[in-house]
Formats: structure tokens, C-alpha cells, sequence
């Protein structure tokens, strides 16, 4: 029986990983959440994983406020930048794999084809930049960690666009808008925790590209109009209610910039010999069920 640590366990995405493994019945986790474990704290890390000593350790922790960011920039490099240099020291002092968690936001968005592993990071937001020193610190310590990058994640746990929809469509009467100038391909957490369960059993090293896909498994992505206007429809409502903006339009506008192009190509996922992540229509139309029954 393995052991997994999985630290941010009380995150959107950390409630999707603890189900993943304990479904199997072949793993010892032991789960972690931000107050019991504090990945800016360099003894705090080591001292918790020489304690328990993890043969994988999974790090879906991270500072996710993209706009409070802005004005936090200590903050998010304390989790994302120092807290991957934590957890990758401590991995590596014990022969642990490292699954760290990676965002869209390391590029600049301006490509005008979907990002490819290899791609030359450009982050535009102190959470990108933050999140791309993550990353740094996870390949110069750890170099055969696994880091997965992922896009627009949401799922029945936290906050996220998925939820959002829902109430505004459900709850409230009245046009609503969402920005068309922005394009990435959705992703649902109970996907994203198998694709890093998947990861992290095989001890894949280096970048991976990990999102749902389209139909028929295309990367070309959707607007976060066009994802908002399936949600409505999915849920009864009508999609008609809902407008198309431009990011210069937002009231009031946003303190991050955004990456217009958040499209990420699995190239080295499926070079490794790993399946695609599931269509996300197909993933939307399971999660709603799974909303309304975490509700």
C-alpha cells in the first residue's frame, strides 16, 4: 500500500483528489488542508513529510486569488513560488514523487494556436509569475517531478464559474454578460484529480498539459460566453439571457490581466501515453448532477 500526501486537500480540487484515492482501497492518504499545513513555512514542510513520509505528494496548494494578487505579491509568492520550493525539497530529501499543480495564467496568452508544453512561459499577472517561479523551483530542485498544468477549473467544490452560472441563472431574472475574448478549454475537478492520480502512480516526470477537451478530443477551446451559455441551457435556462463582452468592458474592470488564449495542448500528455481527459460537455452535463446532489 503506498502513501499519498495531499496538501491543499481543502481546496476545489483537493476534495476531488481525497475521493480519487481513497476509491481504489490502495492507498494510505493522509490529506492536508491550509491551516493544518502551511506550505510557506520551510519547516513546517519538512518536518510534516519526514514525519509521514509519502511515497507521492501532491501539492494542489496554492495562493488563487488572481486579483487580490495584485497588491499581494508577497502572499502569492509565499505559497506558489516558496511553497513549491518547500515541498520539493522535502520530497526530494525522502525519494517522494512530486505532483505539483500548475495554471494557464504562466503564459501571456497572445499565441494564436493552443500552448504546447514546450512553449516559452510569459505570465502577465503576479499570480502567473508566481506560479511560473513555482514551477522554477519544482524542475531545479526535483527535476523529475511531475508538473501539470491545467485551465478554468471549477467543479461542485468551491468557487468557480460552474457555480456562479448556476446561481445567476437559477437565482436571478434579468441579461447577464460574460467576456468572448477570452478563450480556454474547461475543467472539472473530478477529471483533473484523475488525471494527477493517474500522474502520480506512474511518476510521470516533467510538464503536462491537462484539461478536458472539446468533441471529438479537438483542443480549439470556447469563450467564457460560449461556456456560460451551455451551462444555461444545461440547467433549463436560456442562453439568450446571457451577452457577449469584451474584457475592456468589464464594470469594473479587473486588476489581473487575463490570458486571452488559456487553450492548453496536451502534446506531451498524449506523447506520454496518457488518455485524454474527457470532453467537457460530457464533464458539464455529470457535474451538474453532482452540484445538485452536493447541494
Amino acid at each position: 500500500m503506498s502513501k499519498i500526501l495531499i496538501v491543499g486537500a481543502g481546496g476545489q480540487l483537493g476534495q476531488d483528489l481525497i475521493a480519487r484515492y481513497q476509491r481504489e482501497q490502495q492507498h494510505d492518504v493522509v490529506a492536508l488542508t491550509r491551516a493544518e499545513l502551511d506550505v510557506s513555512s520551510r519547516e513546517q514542510v519538512l518536518g510534516v513529510i519526514g514525519a509521514v513520509k509519502p511515497d507521492v505528494v501532491i501539492n494542489a496548494a496554492a495562493y488563487t486569488a488572481v486579483d487580490k494578487a495584485e497588491a499581494d505579491v508577497d502572499g502569492a509568492y509565499a505559497v506558489n513560488a516558496m511553497g513549491a520550493r518547500n515541498l520539493a525539497e522535502a520530497s526530494m530529501r525522502i525519494d517522494a514523487h512530486l505532483v505539483h499543480v500548475s495554471t494557464d495564467y504562466v503564459f501571456d496568452g497572445t499565441k494564436h494556436s493552443p500552448y504546447h508544453e514546450w512553449d516559452e512561459t510569459s505570465p502577465q499577472s503576479v499570480y502567473g509569475a508566481s506560479k511560473a517561479a513555482g514551477e522554477a523551483e519544482v524542475r531545479s530542485i526535483a527535476p523529475l517531478a511531475s508538473i501539470v498544468r491545467t485551465a478554468w477549473v471549477c467543479g461542485p467544490h468551491g468557487s468557480n464559474m460552474l457555480k456562479t452560472v448556476v446561481r445567476l441563472v437559477t437565482q436571478s431574472d434579468g441579461p447577464l454578460a460574460f467576456v468572448n475574448d477570452q478563450i480556454g478549454c474547461p475543467t472539472f475537478t473530478d477529471d483533473l484529480a484523475d488525471a494527477v492520480y493517474r500522474v502520480g502512480i506512474a511518476r510521470v516526470p516533467g510538464v503536462l498539459h491537462a484539461t478536458n477537451t472539446g468533441t471529438d478530443h479537438d483542443v480549439s477551446g470556447v469563450s467564457w460566453w460560449e461556456f456560460a451559455r451551455a451551462i444555461a441551457s444545461s440547467v433549463g435556462g436560456d442562453p439568450d439571457r446571457i451577452g457577449a463582452i469584451t474584457t475592456t468592458q468589464l464594470d469594473p474592470p479587473r486588476p489581473a490581466k487575463r490570458p486571452a488564449n488559456s487553450v492548453l495542448a496536451p502534446s506531451a500528455w498524449r506523447a506520454a501515453g496518457l488518455a485524454d481527459l474527457k470532453a467537457w460537455p460530457e464533464a458539464l452535463a455529470s457535474n451538474l448532477t453532482r452540484l445538485t446532489h452536493t447541494n
